[in-house]
């Protein structure tokens, strides 16, 4: 679907590692050389026309990003580095001021290292205690067993919205009722969500959502950090500096500025939010319902034919997204990856950042396959091919 639209399909390959970062579609890429070409210019400091035209795009931006993700507002929207920058900033700029020793913060074996590294940070820091929702036999979440998982001390809920290894769609609407309900706060891990499925911020009562551009076709370099207003108008900034105040006065005086201003210091990536911007537009001219429903025919095809090989080993095939993890019985993860290299084929091998979920799946690497709306029947057969004379693989790698 749309092949044409990616400059690096041209080549003679077949990329399978959209959930490490996506390929770029033309249109985005011609929004970032166009402002390098010709309207270069920082932002909200010039009166000159290459600044104004800027200064347009970038706050547009803001706007196309917040109506994507169905904020309230676009001042609800914040431009980080990525969804590492994003969940760091929420950590430690907000959860720091409001947790105490004791409290307790839910997340699952499945999360990414970005969702919970900075909060066995916080542990050490304040005492917090960090909780694993258990997974089901499926290695998936479910609302039962996160419910059962909540007492009187959880504060916080932290969860993939889709988790890139087994790549389940949690229930993030109920998810988040019952957070609101019991006056938990509701953070969501949209990396691997966003440009695949609709996001609605609204509708999942999330406190905060972070994603990166680099995993939706848009540029590496920027994410984005959703917050309720109310809950931003108490979060720390992180960086001090240029963009972000209203004045500072050699007494040690200062004043900074509204949100989401505050929390943008210095120059922020103003190419890449561009191009965030471009690669919005781009995936609602296709529709976010197709790419979805194309995504998940691809998965059942790929599942159908990965079933026929004796020597493959499937862990998620009922996941409800194009993400499939797998191995070839017998042979480590990253052998299977340079194999498939041998033919053109990009796969991921590895732990994928979710060095936790290795006690649930019983084993520590796995070959993931994750697609994007690029990708075809034709990918798939090609795949299907080289894995069906792996009983080859250690005379092509070694």
């Amino acid at each position: 679907m749309h092949r044409e639209d990616f400059p690096m399909l041209k080549q003679d390959i077949v990329y399978f590692d959209n959930g490490a970062t996506s390929l770029k579609p033309q249109e985005m890429i011609n929004a970032i050389v166009d402002y390098y070409s010709n309207h270069t210019a920082n932002i909200h400091r010039g009166d000159y026309d290459a600044a104004i035209k800027t200064d347009k795009l970038y706050d547009e931006a803001r706007t196309i990003v917040a109506e994507f993700i169905h904020a309230e507002s676009p001042r609800e929207v914040i431009f980080t580095s990525g969804m590492t920058d994003s969940m760091n900033r929420i950590v430690f700029g907000f959860m720091k001021y409001q947790l105490k020793k004791g409290d307790e913060v839910l997340i699952s074996k499945a999360e990414h290292a970005s969702n919970v590294l900075p909060w066995y940070v916080l542990q050490k820091e304040l005492g917090i205690v960090v909780k694993e929702v258990p997974l089901d036999e499926n290695h998936e979440l479910t609302l039962e067993m996160l419910s059962s998982s909540i007492t009187d001390k959880t504060k916080v809920i932290s969860l993939a919205h889709i988790t890139n290894v087994i790549g389940d769609v949690r229930d993030v609407v109920s998810i988040g009722s019952l957070a609101k309900e019991k006056n938990i706060y509701f953070v969501v891990d949209a990396a691997q969500s966003v440009g695949h499925v609709d996001v609605n911020t609204m509708a999942m009562e999330a406190d905060f959502l972070v994603f990166s551009g680099h995993k939706m076709l848009g540029p590496t370099g920027v994410g984005v950090l959703y917050g309720r207003k109310t809950l931003l108008e108490q979060m720390q900034p992180m960086n001090y500096g240029g963009g972000m105040n209203e004045y500072f006065e050699s007494d040690g005086s200062y004043q900074v500025r509204e949100v989401p201003t505050r929390f943008e210091a210095g120059t922020p990536p103003i190419a890449e939010v561009i191009g965030l911007s471009a690669a919005v537009q781009y995936i609602n001219k296709i529709g976010i319902e197709n790419i979805h429903k194309h995504e998940l025919d691809l998965k059942k095809y790929l599942v159908s034919e990965l079933e026929k090989i004796d020597n493959i080993v499937l862990y998620n095939k009922s996941s409800e997204s194009g993400i499939l993890a797998f191995n070839i019985r017998g042979v480590f993860s990253q052998d299977t990856a340079i194999y498939l290299n041998h033919y053109h084929i990009y796969i991921r091998a590895g732990n994928h950042c979710s060095k936790m979920l290795k006690d649930d799946l019983n084993i520590k690497n796995t070959c993931r396959i994750s697609m994007h709306l690029y990708n075809s029947k034709d990918d798939i057969d090609k795949l299907v091919e080289v894995l069906r004379q792996s009983e080859d693989i250690f005379k092509i790698i070694l």
